[in-house]
């Protein structure tokens, strides 16, 4: 990478202090000052919002391609054109008018209790069956993880097969939806569901650091990559964009070019338990302990279009 100057302001909602790592390789490669304002996601689009053509902002990181979407509707992000990353970012990790890039994934798996459970709902459409009723623990249907898994069966199934689904997700429901995802798998622990919905990253990280109410557990714990026979494993992206009045643009289009290195791909496995966007990337162990599997594919661009849709669903089937 070219050695540049100046600064960059960033605006994020990614909360992981590993996340300094990767500030400061930048700032060390380039010399490229990074200035952070951190927040939630709805807090730093309404911000991006308000500040206008004024807005200090470069670049803003979040999680989820539900957050992303809502960015590019709010009009905070503009398009760019990136050699690099066009060549390191799979195209369904993009927007299609390049307004925002996926940098870093999380499989939205099963995870059950090995002792209570013989049979564990092996595809998405399983979790809808009666036989799991009163067994699923899973998080609030305002939980942007659990949108855009629905956003993507709305666009491989269709709509009406979408609310079905969520209908039997309902149904199935040990408790109503409460937490986050450690929480959901902490139920499984505790007894009081004996599968929960999470992302990857959350249980990776039990294996890695001391998780209260989960790592004392582990071996009582398995997990399922859905539809492994079909579309593959949905997945959850963390990702970002050029702000859409950026006044550093050339140095935050380094930034996410940065995002896309080698180095930086492989510290977003090591220090956070993730999946790199970036094929061929090494995963961490903790990561690599959950297995090899086939991942969903989709473009998440066009999930991304059919969040109204699943919030609409949600709303409909009474997922709290």
């Amino acid at each position: 990478m070219a050695f540049a100057e100046g600064e960059l302001n960033l605006y994020s909602s990614r909360h992981y202090d590993t996340d300094e790592r990767l500030y400061s390789d930048f700032e060390e490669a380039t010399g490229i000052r990074i200035n952070r304002i951190e927040g939630n996601a709805d807090e730093m689009i309404a911000r991006m919002s308000s500040e206008g053509a004024n807005s200090p902002a470069d670049i803003l990181l979040t999680v989820d391609t539900s957050r992303l979407k809502r960015a590019k509707d709010a009009g905070v992000l503009q398009a760019i054109d990136s050699a690099v990353l066009e060549e390191r970012i799979p195209a369904n990790l993009q927007d299609s008018d390049n307004q925002w890039f996926g940098f870093s994934q999380r499989g939205r798996i099963f995870f059950y209790d090995k002792n209570e459970l013989s049979d564990p709902p092996m595809t998405y459409a399983d979790l809808a069956d009666p036989k799991y009723k009163g067994l699923v623990c899973i998080r609030s249907s305002g939980n942007t993880y659990n949108q855009t898994l629905l956003a993507s069966i709305v666009v491989h199934e269709g709509e009406v097969a979408a609310r079905d689904w969520a209908q039997g997700v309902v149904d199935n429901m040990a408790r109503p939806p409460q937490g986050g995802d450690t929480d959901q798998i902490r139920g499984v622990v505790s007894g009081e569901c004996d599968i929960a919905v999470s992302n990857t990253y959350y249980f990776a990280r039990a294996l890695r650091t001391d998780v209260k109410g989960v790592s004392d557990a582990i071996d009582m714990i398995g997990w399922v990559y859905p539809d492994q026979d079909g579309r593959g494993a949905h997945m959850n992206l963390s990702g970002g964009g050029v702000a859409a009045h950026a006044p550093n643009r050339e140095n935050a289009i380094k930034f996410l070019e940065y995002l896309a290195s080698d180095q930086a791909q492989v510290y977003f496995s090591a220090g956070n338990d993730e999946f790199p966007a970036v094929e061929g990337v090494a995963l961490a162990e903790s990561v690599e302990k959950l297995g090899s599997f086939k991942a969903d594919e989709i473009d998440l661009s066009v999930v991304a279009e059919n969040i109204g849709t699943a919030q609409k669903i949600f709303n409909e089937v009474g997922w709290k």
